[in-house]
């Protein structure tokens, strides 16, 4: 998390001042040399503390001292928004387009417009669905599905380590925006830990990635269930918040669940507060998700534009945080995966 926070002060340097509307320049073709690469940003919004850190990020990068002209729409978590963002991106004929969409559903007609008016799109975070996925040239972000079972894997050891057994494991998901793809993979991974484990999978809601829909939700839960002894949050934000509705009710969060605390798991660890909380032992593990997708999105653009073919897709390596020591590694398809205490 350390290297994570550092990386994001450090000032980005440009990739070059070649102009224009094509991805790739032609051989012994004139550069003016103070140009600008025009790349149109399509963001989800501004619903958590990971999405501003991956806003700035994407803002540092591609500023005018490094040679871009960013045009930055924030698209408020609705995908029409980021439909009309990308039309206008066209209209203006950007050099590239970079887009974080809400859900995977319903690009197919927008991205097939890019792609005729011969603009690189490149996805950030969440992923599209299979049918428009030969509609953009590339994809950069985190592998959800491997970080919901890092976490899940981790309550599986954590229980073995703690003589608890999986029968005793009550838990609620407090889920990420339907259908986004953080949503789909970490809920995808609990399902699959559930059946496995012969956990009690009490309810799941969504929280919409935001601190006061999580409060609200676990608010509900707590007064629906009267055993919940672990939730399962799909961002620090929702985690957040459902910690504030448990310490409202009264009750205890920490990893003691045999003694009535009530285990809070989350995914991205990306602010300091997220990190101080594992350190006081409200959050029992993180699965982090990195945000800092800037400089990762400048190296493709700087690929295309010197005629390298980057790969389809980019997986950010990522590490689990724990306030507990018990478990020193999780094992996921013979791969052991470090767990940190900060």
């Amino acid at each position: 998390m350390i290297t994570v926070l550092t990386v994001f002060s450090i000032i980005f340097t440009g990739c070059g001042n070649a102009p224009g509307n094509s991805a790739v320049n032609k051989p012994g073709e004139a550069v003016p040399e103070k140009s600008l690469i025009t790349v149109g940003f399509s963001q989800v919004g501004a619903e958590s503390d990971w999405r501003n850190i991956n806003t700035e990020s994407m803002k540092q990068t591609f500023s005018p001292e490094n040679g871009y002209d960013l045009i930055y729409d924030d698209g408020q978590q609705k995908q029409q928004n980021q439909i009309t963002a990308i039309r206008t991106f066209i209209q203006k004929e950007v050099d590239y387009i970079v887009l974080a969409p809400v859900i995977e559903d319903g690009w197919n007609t927008v991205l097939t417009e890019a792609r005729d008016a011969d603009i690189p799109v490149i996805l950030v975070d969440r992923m599209v669905n299979d049918e428009a996925r030969d509609l953009f040239t590339c994809w950069v972000g985190s592998d959800f599905e491997l970080e919901g079972r890092k976490v899940c894997e981790w309550l599986n050891e954590y229980c073995k380590a703690n003589h608890i057994n999986p029968s005793n494991i009550n838990i609620v998901n407090i889920k990420g925006t339907e259908g986004a793809s953080a949503e789909l993979g970490r809920t995808k991974s609990l399902r699959a830990a559930v059946n496995e484990y012969g956990w009690n999978l009490l309810d799941e809601r969504s929280g919409d990635f935001t601190q006061a829909k999580g409060r609200e939700v676990m608010s509900r839960f707590l007064r629906q269930y009267d055993n919940i002894n672990v939730v399962y949050c799909e961002n620090d934000n929702e985690a957040f918040g459902a910690i504030e509705a448990i310490e409202a009710e009264g009750k205890t969060v920490g990893s003691d669940i045999r003694h009535g605390e009530i285990m809070v798991l989350a995914f991205d660890g990306s602010s300091d507060q997220a990190v101080e909380a594992v350190r006081k032992g409200q959050i029992s593990c993180i699965g982090e998700c990195n945000p800092l997708h800037g400089p990762r999105v400048e190296k493709i653009i700087k690929n295309l534009r010197n005629g390298i073919t980057p790969d389809k897709y980019e997986y950010v390596d990522e590490d689990i945080f724990s306030a507990d020591d018990s478990v020193r590694n999780v094992k996921i398809d013979g791969e052991a995966y470090p767990v940190t205490v900060p």
